[in-house]
């Protein structure tokens, strides 16, 4: 959706811009063109090993040190990356929430069931613990919960039970538990059903290993205190939990007039990209203006 999130950003030259999910660098390099000369865009990302190649393909492209600094961390501690910087707000955000298609494709990352790998899915590998340690961890009744808050699963119980007689350690031990065991049970139930109950399994695991929505969470309540007056953030979301969340602090801030104007209804990605891009068809794409402060 970067045509979708540069209109609702509207980047014009010398802005300060934070992409807080810095990724491949596409959204970034769109930006960081569009904010030439006198701009700067301050990238961040917890995975430190993608932010470093990223990091190198925008020098490559022209963007040195003066436009472009880059910080491997997570986006819920913006307003402290902020205050250590010359520019304490910024007049534009940007994050695009979930996991990156290159952390996806490394079936070392754990994160794609459709490759063999360790069910790990940290997004930063050096804190926290792997989601085959988290399953070990929560009883079943933790974990039946975990599913339904993160993921909707409406097979939560069920999943849960399976996840606790069997000790799962790859992502393809997980995929086949949770298809074979469903299957098992409920043998009315569609297999296209059964693939979607596996894929929120994998997103219920992800969001909490990463702690993902807490994290959200404390940017939403940051956002107002790192916005310049009339400064602008875009949201992409890949979930309703994501959405939600989003959806409710923005609006929650034009009542309180933190936020002069916000995007009401939601925006999806188009046509064309939502046919060749089965992540486009999940976005979500919400913005908000910042208020001047009051006198």
């Amino acid at each position: 959706m970067l045509e979708e999130v540069l209109r609702c950003l509207q980047p014009t030259p010398g802005d300060v811009v934070v992409d807080c999910t810095l990724g491949s660098g596409s959204h970034a390099q769109a930006i960081l063109a569009c904010v030439q000369p006198g701009g700067c865009l301050i990238g961040i990302d917890a995975d430190a090993i993608e932010l470093q190649r990223t990091a190198a393909r925008l020098s490559a492209a022209g963007f040195g040190p003066e436009s472009f600094v880059a910080h491997a961390a997570n986006f819920a501690s913006l307003p402290q990356l902020l205050a250590a910087l010359p520019q304490e707000r910024a007049d534009l955000i940007v994050a695009d929430l979930g996991v990156s298609s290159m952390q996806m494709d490394d079936p070392a990352r754990g994160f794609n069931y459709k490759l063999p790998g360790p069910l790990d899915m940290r997004m930063d590998a050096s804190r926290g613990e792997p989601a085959s340690a988290l399953v070990a961890r929560l009883d079943e009744h933790e974990l039946a919960a975990l599913l339904t808050a993160n993921a909707d699963e409406p097979h939560a119980a069920r999943i849960a039970g399976l996840l606790k007689r069997h000790r799962v350690q790859t992502t393809h031990a997980l995929e086949r538990l949770v298809r074979t065991g469903l299957s098992a049970a409920l043998p009315q139930l569609p297999k296209s059903s059964i693939k979607m109950s596996v894929r929120r399994t994998f997103q219920a695991l992800r969001i909490a290993v990463n702690e993902e929505l807490g994290a959200l969470e404390a940017l939403l309540h940051a956002l107002p205190h790192c916005l310049a007056p009339g400064g602008r953030v875009a949201i992409l979301t890949f979930h309703s939990g994501e959405d939600r969340r989003v959806k409710q602090a923005f609006r929650a801030g034009r009542r309180a007039g933190v936020y002069v104007d916000v995007s009401d209804p939601v925006i999806r990605s188009g046509p064309a990209e939502t046919f060749a891009d089965r992540r486009a068809a999940a976005a979500k794409l919400r913005w908000a203006i910042r208020a001047a402060p009051r006198p």
